[in-house]
Order: C-alpha cells, then structure tokens, then sequence
C-alpha cells in the first residue's frame, strides 16, 4: 500500500509522528488514500479530511507500520494493538480519535 503524506520512514512514522509507538496509517473516506496522520492528510490531499462514520466501524482502515496488517475501525478502538502482530500503538492516539472517527 502506498502510505501519502510527509512520511519518513517504512513503518508509517511522519514528520508529525515520530516516536517508537508511532506505526500506524488510516485510508481516509473522503479520498481513499491512506495517510499517517491527519496532519499529513490535510496537507497533501489538497481537501480536509472526513470523518469515519460510526456505521462504519467493521471497515478495515488501519495498517500497522509493523506488519503491514489491517484491522477494522472497532477493533482498533477496542484494542489500540495490531491484530497481525501485536503491536501496540500509540496510546496518545485515542486523544485524537476525534479527527478521525464520528
């Protein structure tokens, strides 16, 4: 999958995020196309980023940096790990769920 936006390294991290933890991208709805952050969506996308909806929640819209797996939106709100391989994500992301989900 091709990761857009001001990435800077293969396990999804971006300019904006960068720490250890840091290693998951989300496919925006509005354009189809998987970004790192919000940051880098709206930067590069040329439009803002919409949100994903709460009937929505089965859709596969996380990829792990890690393994490269994907889980459902309610998996990953449930958990905050990779079903794949594990990993856990960021913990400070669930303060920006808001950007991303409805």
């Amino acid at each position: 999958m091709t990761i857009r936006g001001a990435v800077v390294d293969d396990e999804t991290r971006c300019a904006h995020w960068h720490g250890d933890d840091d290693v998951l991208a989300i496919l925006f709805p509005c354009c189809r196309a998987w970004y790192p952050c919000r940051e880098c969506h709206d930067e590069h996308a040329g439009h803002e980023g919409a949100l994903w909806g709460a009937d929505q929640a089965e859709t596969r819209a996380l990829l792990c940096g890690r393994c490269g797996g994907t889980l459902s939106i309610r998996r990953y709100r449930a958990t905050g790990a990779c079903d794949a391989c594990g990993m856990r994500f960021n913990e400070g992301c669930w303060l920006h769920h808001h950007l991303y989900f409805a």
